[in-house]
């Protein structure tokens, strides 16, 4: 779905052409934590069409056309790492990314969060991996290896809507 900056739908477009033509369109992205505060981390498969082989969040993806965000955000958990709950939204932003071979990640990205203590069950051709990592760890590991994790986790990680989230747990 194609979307103006306030998150209005302006039209409708194919995933990959959207991607090459570099145009804002309306994504989310969900981060797991589990009750000793560690977030569940996804290894994107080596096949994907960008970031292949990076860490990143839980799930992110995109709502089809005529489907809440909310609604998506569940679908998606369940296609991806086989866990049926739906998140809680917590904010919006806005990035723009180039990456090798021409493609453009342009999204309006909703971020979810929510609580898991069970072990996912990956679609393999969406991840690859799956660990828990305590959040101060992870910290420490974006600052020393941000080569390792996606663009958009990043700024995930460092939104400061997210401090409001995320509690280190001793």
């Amino acid at each position: 779905m194609l979307v103006d900056r306030n998150d209005n739908q302006i039209g409708t477009m194919e995933k990959m052409k959207t991607h090459r033509e570099g145009h804002l369109h309306r994504a989310f992205s969900v981060l797991l934590l589990n009750s000793a505060g560690e977030v569940l981390l996804q290894k994107r498969a080596a096949g994907k069409y960008h970031s292949g082989g990076l860490w990143t969040n839980t799930c992110c993806s995109h709502p089809i056309p005529g489907e809440s965000t909310n609604k998506a955000t569940r679908r998606r958990l369940k296609e991806e790492m086989g866990i049926d709950l739906q998140p809680t939204f917590c904010y919006s932003f806005i990035y723009k990314i180039e990456f090798e071979g021409g493609l453009i990640e342009h999204e309006l990205d909703h971020v979810f969060v929510g609580t898991f203590d069970g072990h996912p069950i990956l679609d393999l051709e969406e991840a690859s991996e799956w660990k828990f990592m305590p959040i101060a760890d992870l910290k420490s590991d974006l600052i020393k290896n941000p080569e390792t994790y996606t663009h958009w986790f990043n700024l995930i990680m460092n939104h400061p809507e997210m401090e409001n989230y995320l509690t280190v747990k001793n």
